[in-house]
């Protein structure tokens, strides 16, 4: 029952996979993170489309299987090649969007570029299974399990030779997939066509071969355009600067850039009257120009008037823990400070070798008074204490200034940053320890106020002192620094640290026992802002009512909404409104409302793709004398001819717009549509936690939920497994998976890397088996009555899970991972309530 067009569709999935992954990481370096999610809607609604023109030209369904396999590969290609010249060549640039009218344009155009190989995609898989009828759940099956290929290869390609060499590879991955399909076959178009897609095959794998020995120079081109707000834009354009480092790998585009006027010490006091050390910039992703500091700790006399150099002098020799350091000016102060030895958590490994190749003797990730290890954060934070306590634990400040008025970083996942997190950092704090942790400030008080209402609901779940007791925090003129000691400060230790604060003229913002009168002193501020709120988080009576008050969702955010710069409420739409094209998004609101005004438009492009296919056919049927009820089509026929049989095919599909099983067939459709994504995107962003990256977490759980998936696709034609029960597990499984995630999380976060893979095995197989059944029962629902309405199933589908990604984001910035998922489960139940009489 399989043949080589089962291996074709395969092919084509897989290319399509490679591709979807990959744009998660060109959008993400050449716009900014919150483009990335784009890509999932992009695909779904190329499949929608695809499926609507299927519905509404018949003939595109009546040529072969092999023609139209071998057209879709080839057009999948060139589809590829169009999209990647469109980002490149198109100015679309999303942060002026909001004033010039005309990136409105462009966005639209971007968007359509990007659709186009998923269109043509989906037109080859969407047209075999309208083809194959009888068999159609092997045609799903194999593009599951291609996908599920394409999502395992997304990483390695990346790593090979980056964003260029992925696309690269997507491409040619379309052109196996037509070869595949022209198999054998004689005639001189057939030998002319396959001499010409070997041609092209071969030199696309020399170009690949090329793109790789670029990666591996370490000096790499970035091989497309981005967007001229991004940090490393800006350091090119310095006079004199110089690439000297370049390299993809899975998870990050790294660039290091001498003579850019790279000066950055993050709240350095103003009594500093010294000349900072030199400075070379590195940049990840495009963005977050990080300094490699050219000096060593004895001669880093800076490090003193960094306001984290108070937790320094509190705990003189300490063993300290960093995390992620970037190009290592943590490290630098810490050791600076006295710190006897450093442990540093790099998850990045090339960025290691991009400061061991670019600080030469200054390199501080080979002293021997430095422990790497190449961990996530979160996974080491969360092993047990027997692996280690430390003195300090120290989370530097190694993000950009990111300014809430942008909104361009409120869809990114932080889960550094979330209740859970500090609670694991202090509990991994020997007696006395203290953790400090440094953040910019923002006007209106924002992300500062954010990060102390997370620490002070951390020590509440701790138990292990009153958060107003433990928490010391001050401002220099650009930062606030949080320093906290669960046992509490001594009055010598208090003292200490007025004196340090006054020397270095930062302002006292909160300590145990301080009064209005000593803060706001030397950096004035028009009102005590910073105290006011800090006074009124670390007060359980008042900290509600601030929250609800304050114009800036401020709540702390927890590993099922790790949103930390998601700053918005809905009391601030009218001031966006009234600042549009004025001025730069206020209230970090533009990322929400891109998302609103991106799901406007999806439910106009997929309303106009869903129902032009029913307007076109009710009126081409209007008047007809078509038999109420639904045609039946006989498969046991096989000498019918193909014209007889797409007849009977528009026959079927008019006979079914004239019934009463219209309605249910969009309901069903759509339903699976809602549920796939819904219960798909908060596993990806979700096991984000567990895995480390992005990229990881999507090869991981796309990889399993597709291919489990596949088999159980191949399994629902099997006719001795029970439909209605298996949808009953399904259901359940979509119930229990969300609500069983944070103990998951608990058991395994800190556990090896393949043993955390192993546990998404496990965890994630038996409900994508499940996951993989409803569509092929779908399917064979409609081949039984009416066949015709394959195509129209497939664009409903498609162009429901379009609206499902979008919506998915919107409910997750509102409720969270776990109750989108059990949305999910909700539209499976109603799926299954749908055609449960129809097994």
């Amino acid at each position: 029952m399989i043949n080589r067009h089962h291996f074709s569709i395969a092919a084509l999935a897989a290319g399509t996979l490679l591709f979807e992954g990959t744009l998660t990481r060109l959008l993400a370096v050449a716009q900014f993170y919150h483009f990335a999610f784009l890509v999932i809607s992009l695909a779904l609604l190329g499949f929608g489309a695809s499926g609507t023109l299927l519905s509404v030209f018949p003939k595109l369904r009546a040529v072969s299987l092999e023609r139209l396999l071998v057209l879709a590969g080839t057009g999948f290609a060139f589809g590829v090649s169009l999209a990647y010249a469109g980002v490149n060549w198109l100015p679309f640039d999303s942060y002026s969007i909001a004033w010039e009218r005309r990136q409105i344009i462009y966005f639209l155009l971007y968007y359509l570029a990007l659709t186009v190989p998923f269109l043509i995609s989906g037109l080859g898989i969407g047209g075999a299974l309208a083809l194959t009828k009888g068999r159609s759940n092997f045609t799903y099956a194999a593009n599951l399990l291609g996908s599920a290929l394409g999502a395992l290869l997304a990483p390695l390609m990346l790593s090979l030779a980056g964003v260029p060499g992925a696309v690269l590879m997507s491409a040619l991955v379309g052109i196996i997939a037509a070869l595949i399909a022209l198999g054998k076959a004689d005639g001189d178009v057939f030998s002319r066509s396959r001499m010409g897609l070997i041609s092209v095959l071969c030199v696309g794998i020399v170009s690949f071969g090329w793109l790789i020995a670029n990666n591996l120079s370490l000096s790499s081109s970035l091989g497309m355009e981005i967007s001229p707000y991004k940090a490393l834009s800006y350091a090119q354009q310095y006079p004199g600067s110089k690439q000297v480092y370049g390299r993809w790998n899975a998870i990050s585009r790294l660039d290091v850039i001498e003579n850019a006027g790279t000066r950055r010490l993050p709240g350095l006091s103003y009594q500093y009257l010294e000349t900072p050390p030199p400075q070379v910039g590195l940049s990840t992703d495009a963005d977050a120009l990080q300094p490699i500091t050219l000096t060593s700790p004895e001669t880093f006399d800076a490090a003193a008037w960094m306001p984290e150099a108070l937790a320094f002098a509190l705990r003189p020799h300490a063993e300290t823990l960093v995390g992620e350091p970037g190009g290592g000016l943590g490290v630098l102060q810490a050791l600076a400070g006295g710190a006897e030895l450093v442990t540093t958590l790099i998850e990045n490994p090339s960025l290691q070798q991009a400061v061991t190749l670019v600080a030469d003797k200054f390199d501080l990730y080979s002293r021997v008074d430095v422990r790497v290890i190449s961990e996530p954060a979160r996974v080491y934070l969360h092993q047990s204490r027997e692996q280690g306590t430390f003195d300090i634990v120290f989370f530097p400040l190694t993000d950009a200034y990111r300014p809430v008025t942008s909104g361009a970083y409120s869809l990114g996942e932080d889960y550094d940053l979330t209740v859970e997190a500090f609670r694991d950092a202090l509990a991994r704090l020997s007696p006395d320890g203290i953790m400090v942790i440094t953040r910019w400030l923002q006007s209106p008080p924002s992300e500062s106020l954010r990060v102390v209402a997370t620490m002070v609901e951390a020590l509440d779940e701790s138990g292990r002192a009153s958060p107003g007791e433990a928490l010391i925090a001050y401002r220099s003129i650009q930062t606030l620094t949080l320093l906290v000691n669960p046992d509490g400060w001594t009055g010598e230790e208090l003292l200490n640290t007025n004196q340090f604060i006054e020397s270095r003229r930062f302002d006292w913002v909160w300590g145990p026992g301080i009064q209005l009168e000593q803060v706001n002193r030397f950096n004035q501020l028009p009102a005590p802002v910073y105290y006011s709120g800090v006074r009124n988080l670390v007060s359980p009576a008042e900290r509600d009512d601030f929250y609800a008050s304050y114009p800036f969702n401020i709540r702390p955010g927890v590993d099922n909404k790790p949103f930390f710069f998601h700053f918005f409420t809905w009391s601030q739409t009218p001031e966006v409104l009234n600042t549009l094209g004025m001025t730069w998004q206020p209230f970090g609101g533009s990322g929400y409302l891109l998302l609103l005004a991106l799901l406007v438009m999806v439910l106009i492009l997929s309303g106009v793709l869903i129902l032009f296919p029913l307007a076109l056919m009710k009126g081409s049927n209007r008047g007809s004398d078509l038999r109420s009820g639904i045609t039946m089509v006989d498969e046991t026929r096989p000498e019918r001819s193909r014209m007889e049989k797409n007849r009977h095919q528009e026959k079927d599909s008019g006979a079914l717009f004239h019934s009463q099983e219209t309605g249910r067939i969009f309901i069903y459709f759509a339903l699976l549509g809602i549920a796939f994504l819904f219960v798909e995107i908060p596993l990806i962003q979700q096991w984000i936690l567990l895995l480390g990256q992005p990229i990881y977490a999507f090869t991981t759980v796309v990889g399993i939920l597709l291919l489990s998936s596949g088999l159980g696709s191949v399994m629902a034609g099997v006719k001795w497994i029970p439909k209605q029960p298996a949808f009953v597990v399904l259901v359940f499984l979509s119930v229990s998976v969300p609500l069983g995630m944070p103990y998951l999380i608990e058991l395994v976060l800190g556990w090896p890397i393949w043993a955390r893979l192993g546990a998404a095995l496990v965890s994630l197989a038996p409900l994508g088996f499940l996951m993989g059944m409803p569509f092929p029962l779908g399917l064979e629902w409609l081949e039984r009555n009416a066949s015709g309405m394959t195509p129209w199933a497939w664009a409903i589908n498609g162009c429901a899970s379009v609206v499902a990604s979008v919506l998915a984001a919107i409910l997750t910035l509102s409720f969270g991972f776990t109750s989108v998922m059990l949305i999910g489960a909700g539209a499976y139940a109603a799926a299954y309530l749908t055609i449960r009489t129809k097994f």
